[in-house]
């Protein structure tokens, strides 16, 4: 590693990350949403889809940019995620971070989705929704990771436990980037009074999901990670361990190197 690190402005970086997997599963409830829209609540009609428009939305996280919204032919479908005009979202990005955290179960999940959905569909057309969703978020926590990151960043948000209060859970979230400077979110974890322990519980489960060697590691929200960092991930670049200077709180694996510092991709 160089002896200088690049400020990142790691709040910006989840929150882009975040946008990024929000507008992903947006676009798949949606996909799912018209497919039995079509099949289920227009069947026997000729009315079929007719592509995809683009939109922005205002999210907490920022702006989403070109989320495709599939339309049909006779221009009946609407999605119920939100108003035709509406700008802004607020529940909704909170709604999927929450059933994409681990430890959700089905009928949670089952619930949610007809929270988000409402009373505009048939109990088929939610039952078939809630199982591609499901299916989504199984291979998504047990997607291999890889092997090696440069950085872990890890954080906190608070989403609300319904649209109609104001109640708020805390979800742990992980964004990790990649040796080719790529950033992904790694995963969601159910939220409630940090410890050593709770981070234990979540690097181990990253542990055994592939990762084995990290460079960096930082946190502006929390303490007592780096123990438990230590002794998940059990093959770091060498033995030295140090601390950077900056604001946040880091632990950096390895030695002074000539190489470069991985560029951080959008």
């Amino acid at each position: 590693m160089s002896k200088s690190i690049p400020n990142v402005d790691w709040a910006n970086q989840l929150e882009s990350a975040i946008r990024q997997f929000v507008k992903e599963k947006l676009e798949l409830i949606m996909r799912e949403e018209i497919k039995n829209f079509l099949e289920i609540e227009q069947a026997g009609t000729s009315n079929r889809r007719n592509g995809y428009y683009q939109r922005n939305l205002d999210t907490q996280y920022g702006q989403m940019e070109g989320l495709l919204v599939p339309r049909d032919r006779n221009g009946e479908f609407q999605t119920q995620l939100f108003a035709p005009y509406q700008r802004r979202i607020g529940w909704l990005e909170e709604a999927i971070i929450r059933i994409y955290q681990s430890g959700m179960s089905t009928r949670e999940i089952g619930k949610f989705i007809e929270r988000i959905l409402g009373n505009a569909y048939s109990p088929a057309t939610i039952s078939r929704i809630t199982d591609v969703v499901k299916e989504d978020i199984e291979k998504w926590h047990t997607r291999p990771l890889h092997k090696r990151y440069s950085v872990l960043y890890l954080d906190g948000l608070y989403v609300k436990l319904r649209r109609e209060t104001v109640e708020k859970e805390a979800i742990y979230v992980v964004l990790g980037v990649n040796e080719e400077g790529y950033r992904e979110i790694l995963d969601f974890f159910v939220g409630g009074q940090e410890s050593a322990y709770v981070w234990q519980e979540i690097l181990q489960q990253l542990y055994q999901r592939g990762v084995k060697e990290v460079l960096l590691a930082s946190s502006m929200a929390f303490r007592g990670w780096r123990k438990p960092l230590r002794r998940c991930i059990r093959k770091p670049m060498c033995s030295a361990v140090s601390f950077t200077k900056s604001a946040t709180r880091s632990i950096v694996f390895g030695k002074k190197t000539n190489s470069k510092w991985p560029r951080i991709s959008s």
